[in-house]
């Protein structure tokens, strides 16, 4: 993997400062994915800078908008989590908040599962199911390049605490989805990122449940 220098600094631009132990782990989760990939094909990428860029800083980029939105103890499904991401960083980060990875793939469910067991996070289980038939109450509600905005929020709506959020990782704002979005649902911040590193147009699109 790439160096912890590299690791810290990139953090570091994205407002979030790593301890040893949480820059360990996330080196050592981008070696799993590597580890993994040559069998099980988790992720497209094979390189570990492309893993360092496009996978752990992409992910901590969401970390001080979520502290900064849910600065308390939560439960939170990621949905479509493929090999983790968002969740796993953040069951890394955050040890305040219980992160279920969920994935219709069991070998990516899976990996998660091992994940937990080699890195220690009690906060962090990998569940191998569809959206629509999970039960369960949630927080929060993320997914990276899951699905469009509207099919994320109807598969999901029916898992999302009253009070909850979503969270959404986009590339370039979803303008065309955001106008299909249903009038359930309350779009309340769409907020570009910029991760070190990554030539590419980032955004997470904040929403939740209009009130009655």
């Amino acid at each position: 993997m790439s160096s912890e220098r590299e690791l810290h600094a990139g953090a570091a631009a994205l407002g979030v400062n790593l301890d040893d132990r949480q820059c360990e782990r996330l080196l050592a989760y981008g070696e799993l994915i590597l580890k993994w990939n040559k069998v099980y094909n988790l992720t497209a990428l094979r390189d570990p800078a492309s893993v360092l860029t496009h996978h752990l800083l992409d992910s901590l980029s969401i970390i001080a908008p979520l502290a900064r939105e849910w600065p308390g103890r939560a439960a939170l499904l990621d949905v479509g989590a493929g090999a983790g991401l968002p969740g796993v960083v953040i069951a890394i980060m955050r040890d305040d908040i219980a992160v279920t990875c969920l994935d219709a793939v069991a070998k990516k469910a899976a990996f998660v599962q091992q994940v937990s067991a080699e890195l220690g996070l009690p906060n962090l289980r990998g569940v191998h199911s569809r959206v629509e038939s999970l039960a369960g109450t949630f927080d929060l509600i993320s997914s990276r390049a899951f699905a469009s905005l509207p099919d994320f929020f109807a598969g999901s709506k029916h898992l999302l605490a009253p009070s909850g959020r979503w969270l959404a990782m986009k590339g370039k704002v979803p303008s065309g989805e955001l106008a299909l979005v249903s009038h359930e649902i309350q779009v309340f911040h769409v907020e570009q990122l910029r991760v070190p590193g990554l030539e590419a147009d980032r955004c997470i699109v904040w929403a939740r449940k209009q009130a009655d």
